[in-house]
């Protein structure tokens, strides 16, 4: 078998996360040859330039789409989405990749799709077929599912959807959730190490916060995040440990009210850009739970058996575990979830909690299609049309 070139891109820290196992998997097969492009807020100081953290897992970097990210204005996200279009388009140029395997829904991504569709290069698309109802990443989702020709999906309900979608049955692949062989692969750092590394010190009760704005709701996202803090200052037990938002409309107003939080909260809170993949998961194994509106609470936290303060509807929408606790973004109400969080009921339930994305394998089975699915002709497509049921 002739080898396969197949492109990955990577914009963001949490997608990094999900997809190194796949990355590693496609650089180490026999007949893969892996491209790796890099864009978004890995190359951005004001989020951690964690492109370094790809190199030093040991990837060759291809290429770097720079965008520009020094404004989160809505029509600056626009114009850094038509820059970033630019630049994939003279990449894939370049790289000409047999295809290009793409995870989720960031304008970022969204870029890279339809520079693949422009260019005539079929798109593998994971991630597709979930609902995010609060977040205008879910119109994207759902436009690259219509852009791509192979689709990887975490859960039966989403590829239902993205089948009802149009999409040919065969074409469309029950994975499981990459977040899932995330954990199962890391290393994870003890409590010592985490504190050392950090500079942080733990306490008896211990909460990550992870706060994005919800890029489709009205409300300010600035606003949302005051009554956060808010309730998380009317309850000054849990020691409170920060990452800030991604390179979203509204982020910056969020991260620096989180900033100053963590200046007038010494010793309690600590804040960072980013903790890369292996030290984000090992805090998951350490605190009580997750507060704010991250996917993570639901994709990953679950399998650590935490719950998850789950505020507002940038999530609304997805497959939700027992464990995770709804509000609105409303400070009373996000008080009273954390309270219930540590309700001893509560967390006596947590042990017997199912992650919903299933428990593990998503990253072999991604990696077998990528290399046995037949290529010639995948970009024409025929809508789909499920048989409709005769009436009884």
């Amino acid at each position: 078998m002739s080898a396969r070139k197949i492109c990955v891109v990577t914009g963001s820290r949490a997608e990094y996360g999900l997809l190194k196992g796949v990355i590693r998997a496609i650089a180490d097969h026999p007949v893969l040859e892996l491209r790796l492009v890099v864009t978004g807020a890995h190359l951005s100081p004001d989020f951690g330039l964690s492109y370094r953290e790809i190199q030093a897992d040991g990837f060759r970097i291809d290429h770097k789409v720079e965008l520009p990210l020094g404004s989160d204005a809505p029509a600056a996200i626009a114009r850094a989405t038509g820059v970033a279009m630019t630049g994939f388009a003279d990449v894939l140029g370049a790289l000409k990749p047999d295809i290009v395997l793409l995870l989720g829904d960031r304008y970022e991504i969204l870029a890279a799709a339809t520079a693949c569709l422009l260019s005539g290069i079929p798109i593998a698309h994971i991630h597709g077929g979930e609902v995010t109802e609060g977040a205008i990443d879910d119109a994207m989702r759902h436009a690259m599912t219509k852009m791509a020709a192979l689709h990887f999906v975490a859960a039966e309900p989403y590829r239902d959807r993205v089948i009802r979608m149009g999409e040919a049955p065969d074409h469309v692949f029950m994975v499981g959730g990459l977040g899932v062989d995330a954990i199962k692969a890391a290393k994870l750092a003890s409590r010592a190490d985490i504190e050392k590394e950090l500079r942080f010190t733990f306490g008896p009760r211990n909460l990550l916060v992870t706060f994005h704005p919800a890029t489709a709701e009205k409300q300010d996202a600035g606003r949302q995040c005051d009554e956060l803090l808010a309730a998380l200052d009317a309850n000054p037990e849990p020691r409170l440990l920060f990452t800030l938002a991604n390179a979203d409309a509204g982020g910056r107003a969020v991260n620096a009210r989180i900033q100053d939080f963590v200046t007038n909260h010494p010793g309690r809170a600590a804040a960072f850009a980013s903790l890369g993949s292996r030290l984000y998961l090992s805090c998951l194994d350490q605190v009580d739970g997750v507060v704010g509106n991250s996917s993570s609470g639901l994709l990953e936290a679950p399998s650590f058996h935490i719950g998850t303060v789950n505020i507002g509807d940038r999530q609304k929408g997805r497959l939700k575990a027992a464990s995770i606790i709804d509000c609105p973004p409303e400070r009373a109400a996000i008080g009273a979830a954390v309270t219930r969080l540590y309700d001893p009921a509560f967390r006596q339930g947590l042990n017997s909690v199912e992650n919903p994305y299933g428990d593990g394998g998503a990253t072999a089975r991604i990696v077998k299609v990528l290399e046995a699915f037949p290529l010639p002709n995948l970009r024409k497509k025929a809508f789909y049309d499920p048989p409709v049921a005769a009436a009884s």
